[in-house]
């Protein structure tokens, strides 16, 4: 379910809700290698299936810069701001990938505001906790902590 924020107000009242779970989304060969094609990264342990199969992981596995990019559209599904003149994505305070995301595998997004705070210009800053899980998995993919800005 997709909770809607319009205006300064309502963001502010969002301060340590639970936003759920985004979808599910398959990692395909597809995207790591277009995404190594974006990056300039084409380590092996990302686009070469038959070298990674006896490899660390056993297989190709999504870069840990891929799986933060994801973060976006799958939070995407999970808060709509609505009632403010711009939104912008202020960087993140903490990144951790406590495991791979191989390929075939699906992932999804847990998200949490920690905390919203009135910032100068007529705005807020709200700080989000994420958890990219990996269905099946233990571990997660990714743990940050990101933090955007929005102005009236």
């Amino acid at each position: 379910m997709t909770t809607t924020a319009d205006g300064l107000d309502e963001i502010k009242a969002l301060a340590g809700k639970d936003l759920g779970h985004s979808g599910w989304l398959e990692i395909t060969q597809e995207r790591v290698n277009t995404f190594a094609d974006a990056t300039d990264d084409h380590q092996w342990i990302h686009i070469d299936p038959d070298r990674a199969k006896d490899g660390p992981f056993g297989g190709t596995i999504a870069h840990g810069y891929l799986t933060l990019s994801l973060v976006i559209p799958l939070f995407n599904e999970l808060l709509h701001i609505r009632g403010v003149k711009m939104s912008i994505n202020y960087g993140l305070d903490k990144v951790r990938f406590p495991s791979p995301v191989k390929v075939g595998a699906r992932i999804r997004l847990g998200a949490t505001v920690a905390s919203v705070e009135d910032v100068p210009g007529n705005g807020v800053q709200m700080s989000l906790d994420f958890t990219v899980e990996i269905e099946g998995a233990d571990k997660p993919a990714c743990v940050a902590r990101t933090i955007y800005r929005h102005y009236a």
